[in-house]
């Protein structure tokens, strides 16, 4: 069976076996149980790359087009390191980066196989530099 976005919704109580840890336990072993045993550990709380996406899917199909880019932005940075993550956080707050700093950001997202979020990152660089918010 596929995956119907305006019928399995929400995954967890209706396609619980689209939905894994990014370890790959599947939703009915996230447990209290299985965090005392130590099979689960912190990491394995995360949405997936592909539980974003799929959730991407019902926003889009209920007309919610923003969400659905920021799930599909979400889903992308799976693959980026959490150091890396915070550092394009600060990065992105206005005043923050020049407009080439935020370019080198843009290309590195590209690097983690990223390209909405560098699209992302690279309309920001412009608004900052309309608005006067680049850094020095």
């Amino acid at each position: 069976m596929t995956f119907d976005p305006t019928v399995h919704y929400p995954l967890g109580s209706r396609r619980p076996d689209l939905v894994e840890t990014p370890s790959g336990l599947a939703l009915e072993e996230v447990t209290l149980e299985s965090a005392r045993a130590g099979t689960l550990v912190a990491a394995d709380v995360r949405a997936t790359s592909a539980t974003l996406r799929r959730q991407a899917e019902v926003a889009r199909v209920t007309g919610r087009t923003q969400l659905a880019d920021n799930l599909d932005r979400a889903a992308e940075l799976t693959r980026v390191p959490d150091e890396e993550l915070l550092e394009i956080y600060t990065a992105l707050r206005p005043g923050r980066s020049t407009a080439g700093a935020l370019e080198a950001w843009a290309r590195r997202l590209e690097g983690w196989e990223a390209p909405l979020t560098a699209a992302f990152v690279r309309e920001a660089a412009v608004a900052y530099v309309e608005r006067g918010l680049v850094g020095g």
